[in-house]
């Protein structure tokens, strides 16, 4: 074999292996490249978010169905006001739909997971989820372990 066809050899294996590495890129960053022009924009009201960040995933049932869009603060009540985008798809969510902030696994990230309920109306896109849970912490659970809070 001459040294040319080596080289093309090497040349095109590195070249796939660099397009290979770019698409596991995308895929675990959770980028939509698709751009779900069809989303319906819900929000949630919770006391607590607990390292809850955007572009975490939204699921129902396990299933990724959406994204967290923003997190913003409301000064006046003291909550976070988390904004999600849901697949179009999922048009026929419940008005008592519920909404508790996860975690993935025991040191993984947070994420939004959805409860279904069994209203006969739908949410629509600007609709706020008013059944929330927020985010249990970890450090206030030994807290109150260590300091006997819990069981009074």
């Amino acid at each position: 074999m001459s040294i040319r066809t080596t080289e093309i050899i090497v040349g095109a294996f590195v070249l796939a292996c660099g397009l290979a590495l770019a698409f596991l890129a995308v895929r675990v960053s959770g980028v939509d490249l698709e751009g779900n022009r069809d989303a319906i924009m819900l929000s949630a009201r919770f006391d607590e978010v607990g390292g809850l960040s955007s572009r975490a995933k939204v699921s129902m049932a396990g299933v990724t169905i959406g994204r967290v869009i923003d997190i913003d603060i409301d000064t006046e009540f003291g909550e976070a006001i988390v904004t999600m985008a849901i697949d179009g798809r999922l048009s026929k969510l419940s008005l008592d739909t519920g909404a508790r902030i996860l975690t993935e696994g025991v040191l993984g990230g947070k994420y939004v997971g959805l409860i279904p309920g069994a209203d006969e109306e739908y949410l629509v896109s600007g609709d706020v989820i008013v059944d929330t849970q927020g985010a249990i912490l970890l450090e206030n659970l030994i807290g109150e372990f260590v300091t006997g809070a819990g069981s009074k």
